[in-house]
């Protein structure tokens, strides 16, 4: 059974704690004024100053909202967001983002324009994030086999940087081989985490499969057994990719589906994750209860319950994206709504015909209406996870 959560927020310079197993989510207005009382780096984390943040989440059952940026205005609503929660982010492209940051219009012949496209989203977000005082993690989401010229570009990138600067570009990138047969996925994932290991870039690997679709990639006709993973295939993860290096987690599949369904529709069993954790201590007779850092795919729609159950079971990352699609959308469509009569043309509005209308249509007004609605869904994805003040614990 998932646990009771209590998030520690600091308002007014005191520190109260707010149960929030049942408690309402929280809409734009809500402000976290918490005093930073870790020794969390904040900017951009990667190397030992990640895996802290890592273990913070795990000790204090939070899990980090891991958002998929398409553009600068969802970029920056995201670490707005976090420094409103004041808890850490993960800024994620996926292959479909990076080719969007270059523009729809370039061809992406072997993978340049994303590969362009996600290196300059990381390059927006470093010369920024130390603005918002809160731990940003630069992330790539599922690379499949035929992206993996992707991924060698997002490496060789890393490479680069960590030989002028000493970290690498990308705090961690996911593979997502889990259309492969398991022993290719292992090999390959093998293969990266021993090159990653040398320029400290976290792996994130997934086994079972993400169901729904998401940026292209359609598994909705799955077989449903595919949809679990089991605590056996887990162990083989553990086993194949700790000798190499301690710097992974694990999308491991509990039902989890990319996308928003109806009531009823997803059938998430979480405690398929504490069978795991149990499994790999007593295989490994180790002290740790949650050996394992998991990640929750699929995680728009889900209950908050569901979430927190997850969280129990040593999940410290959950993936949204089709949740802040909406949100982005629902904050022009009220802008719209709202400004309507002063949309429709340069000059005229109820105020007079020969008014004009540019400060209406400027597209940083509505931009910003998107961007605080988004804020306003983190702000509950935050509460969801349990992080809100984690930078205050």
């Amino acid at each position: 059974m998932a646990s009771t959560f209590t998030s520690k927020v600091a308002l007014s310079g005191k520190s109260v704690a707010v149960n929030t197993k049942t408690a309402a989510a929280p809409r734009a207005s809500f402000v976290c004024k918490a005093e930073t009382k870790t020794t969390l780096k904040t900017g951009v984390v990667t190397g030992d100053d990640f895996l802290e943040v890592l273990q913070h989440a795990r000790e204090n059952e939070y899990a980090i909202p891991a958002v998929n940026c398409t553009m600068s205005p969802v970029t920056n609503a995201c670490m707005e967001a976090a420094m409103k929660a004041n808890s850490p982010m993960m800024i994620q492209f996926s292959n479909g983002g990076g080719i969007y940051n270059v523009g729809k219009g370039i061809d992406n012949a072997d993978q340049k324009a994303a590969i362009a496209g996600t290196v300059a989203g990381a390059l927006h977000v470093r010369a920024i994030a130390d603005f918002y005082k809160v731990p940003i993690i630069l992330h790539t989401d599922h690379c499949a086999k035929k992206l993996l010229p992707w991924f060698d570009g997002l490496l060789e990138a890393n490479e680069e940087y960590f030989a002028k600067h000493g970290e690498p570009l990308f705090t961690s990138h996911m593979l997502d081989l889990s259309e492969e047969p398991f022993e290719e996925n292992l090999d390959i994932c093998k293969e990266y985490l021993a090159r990653m290991s040398k320029i400290n870039c976290f792996l994130e690997m997934e086994i079972g499969i993400t169901g729904g679709e998401e940026d292209g990639v359609d598994n909705s006709d799955v077989a449903p057994e595919d949809l679990y993973s089991k605590p056996e295939e887990i162990y083989d993860v553990y086993k194949a990719l700790m000798p190499i290096s301690p710097n992974f987690s694990v999308a491991a599949a509990f039902g989890n589906v990319h996308g928003v369904y109806k009531p009823g529709n997803v059938k998430l069993t979480p405690e398929i994750l504490g069978n795991a954790q149990k499994y790999i201590k007593e295989k490994e007779g180790l002290d740790s209860d949650k050996p394992v850092y998991f990640v929750f795919h699929g995680g728009s729609g889900s209950s908050r319950e569901e979430i927190r159950e997850a969280i129990s079971y040593g999940v410290i990352k959950m993936n949204i994206d089709t949740d802040t699609q909406w949100s982005f959308w629902d904050g022009v469509r009220e802008y719209v709504a709202d400004k309507h009569d002063y949309l429709q043309a340069q000059i005229g509005n109820p105020d007079g015909e020969d008014k004009p209308n540019k400060k209406y249509y400027d597209p940083r007004a509505w931009m910003r209406s998107a961007e605080l609605a988004t804020i306003d869904r983190l702000m509950r994805a935050y509460e969801d996870l349990n992080a809100v003040g984690a930078c205050a614990l």
